[in-house]
Order: C-alpha cells, then structure tokens, then sequence
C-alpha cells in the first residue's frame, strides 16, 4: 500500500512536469543559468586553492647564515626550525649548491660570476610552508632561533605571497555571495513555476481537500515536480561545465603566461564528485523549499 502511494505521488510529480512543459522548460532553462554561473566561480575558486598551494609547496623562506657559522649550529637550528608550527619541509641548501643556484639563475649571464669560489657563498636552509597566512609570524621565530650572531638575511616573497592570499579569499566570498543570491533566485522562479501548476489545478485540489487528503498528500507531488526540475537542472549544468572546462584547459595549458609561471589546473575529473554533490544538493533543496513556499501560499497550512 505505502509503494502504491509513492509511487502514485512520483508518477503525478513527473506528469505535473509534462502537463506544464513551457513553465517547468522556463524554470529549468534559468536553473540551469544560475547554476551554470555558481558552477564556473566554483571552478575558478577551486583552481586559486589548487594555485596557492602549488605555491606553497613552491614560495619559503630564504634563511641565510652568516660565512663561517658552524656545522653543528646550523643542523641544531635546522631541527628546531622543523619543529615549528605550519613548516612543511625544511631543506640545506650548502654554499656550493647555492652557487650552482646563482649561475643557473643567471643562465646566459652566467659568466660573469665565473671563476667565484663557493667559500664567499653563505650556506642557507630553504623552508616550505604549510599555510602562507604564518609566514610572517614564522620569519620572526625563524629570527629568534637562529640569532643575530647567526643570521645573515631571511628573503622571502611577501608581496606574492599577500596577493595571492588576497585573491583567493575575495573569490571565496564573491563565490558565496553569489550562491546565496543564485539560491534566492532560483526558489523564486521554483516556486512560480509550481504557482502555475497549483492554479490550474485548484479544483481538482479542492475535491481532494473535500474528500478528507490531507495536506501533506497533496503538496507531495508539486514538491516531486520541483525535486525534478533541480535535478535535471543539475545535471544539464555539470554536463555542460564539463564540456567547456575540458576543452578550455588544454588552450589555457598551451598559453606562455601559464608555461611561465608553471601553473597547474584542476582536472574537472577531481572536481567532478564534489561539483555533483553540490549541484544535487541545491537542485533538490531549491525544488523542495520553491514548492513548499508556492504551496503554503496556495494551501490553507
């Protein structure tokens, strides 16, 4: 009895679809827009985040140690300097391979530095970060560890780093700004898509309402009828995301801005799961709340 009366409420959600093919065409076609638009911030935020941490793994600190400290000093502060809170990885760096680094830097203007000896060169540990927002909070404790006596220089790419930072904490905002807004919009057009639908079909719900179904009875196949419309939308709007961001990336990835900066994108494969997720979740969660809105309006609840 109780599958007789689901399935009796899906079978009549999905018939409301097609009874109302223009509105429920209108609503879908917009649904698909908005989340088409949260879809491709959501990639562009993703991307930043994939960015940033590639710079992370990339961007460190420079800690430069004074010509003639000693061996064990620096491994002793080497230990302590891994030991700090958001450090990655922490790499020695001799003077030896600091000059290798120098000429290699220079590449073509290498030889004007030809013929210099390592021993003018200071030996320097080469720290990684695991979260950017403490590099300068660990360039003071990297001072204190090491000390004046020690310490030559510490060079770091502050600037960089800030607006990077500074970038992806904007895109992350803007990006829930205009979810929130996108979800607002779409319950609307939800909910006057199944205004539509309930108008229609008043007297028929009067009569239902007359012979004693209760309102939960009745509202459960517009709700069905919005719970399709967001699906579907869903789907159209990944599909299409997917399309376009497979055949952008390669173009992108051939571009000289993004060979110089050795950028790496995120593959939509990796953002397929979550993206999904996140567009059934709003899909069913706009098409329930749309229509329970419109019938609470329509429905003496």
């Amino acid at each position: 009895m109780k599958y007789n009366v689901v399935s009796y409420l899906i079978g009549e959600g999905i018939r409301n679809v097609f009874k109302n093919k223009k509105s429920a065409i209108s609503a879908l076609t917009i649904m698909c827009l908005c989340m088409l638009v949260f879809g491709i911030f959501f990639i562009i935020g993703e991307n930043i985040s994939n960015i940033m941490n590639t710079v992370e793994e990339a961007q460190g600190l420079q800690v430069y140690f004074k010509v003639g400290t000693e061996d064990s000093v620096m491994k002793s502060i080497g230990e302590e300097i891994k030991n700090l809170d958001g450090v990655n990885k922490v790499e020695f760096i001799s003077k030896e391979d600091g000059l290798e680094q120098m000429k290699e830097t220079y590449g073509e203007n290498a030889k004007t530095i030809e013929g210099m000896e390592s021993d003018f060169m200071p030996d320097s540990y080469r720290v990684t970060l695991s979260d950017l927002s403490l590099n300068e909070q660990i360039q003071e404790q990297i001072k204190e560890i090491v000390g004046k006596d020690n310490l030559d220089e510490i060079t770091s790419s502050n600037e960089i780093i800030s607006t990077i930072m500074g970038i992806g904490k904007a895109i992350r905002i803007f990006t829930l700004g205009l979810l929130i807004i996108l979800v607002l919009v779409s319950i609307v057009i939800i909910s006057n898509t199944i205004k539509l639908t309930v108008h229609a079909r008043r007297k028929e719900i009067s009569i239902m309402k007359y012979v004693g179904a209760t309102n939960s009875f009745i509202r459960s196949p517009f709700i069905v009828e919005g719970i399709i419309i967001g699906i579907v939308a869903a789907l159209i709007a990944v599909v299409i995301l997917g399309i376009i961001y497979s055949a952008l990336i390669p173009k992108m990835l051939e571009s000289d801005i993004v060979k110089t900066l050795e950028m790496s994108f995120v593959t939509f494969a990796d953002m397929f799961n979550i993206l999904i997720i996140v567009y059934l979740i709003l899909g069913i969660g706009i098409g329930s709340i749309g229509s329970s809105i419109s019938m609470r309006k329509y429905l003496e609840v």
